[in-house]
């Protein structure tokens, strides 16, 4: 492979993560959003709102952790 298909590879592969990471933000953005605001949201999220959306967004991120690190388990 010449170093030019080698950029280029190396240059999809970025695009790809960055792809699956925007995916995640907006599934996880969706999934706290239907959850937590229970009205339409004015200049500011309520108390209650805002500490829904935080342990929503942690919870959701940790899970996509433990299931990452299963995966990567199972291929070893």
């Amino acid at each position: 492979m010449s170093g030019h298909d080698a950029h280029l590879q190396q240059f999809l592969e970025e695009e790809k993560r960055k792809a699956v990471f925007n995916e995640v933000v907006a599934k996880l953005t969706e999934t706290c959003f239907e959850k937590c605001v229970t009205y339409a949201p004015g200049s500011k999220f309520s108390s209650s709102e805002s500490s829904c959306l935080t342990n929503c967004a942690l919870r959701y991120l940790e899970s996509g952790q433990v299931i990452l690190g299963r995966l990567q388990n199972m291929g070893q």
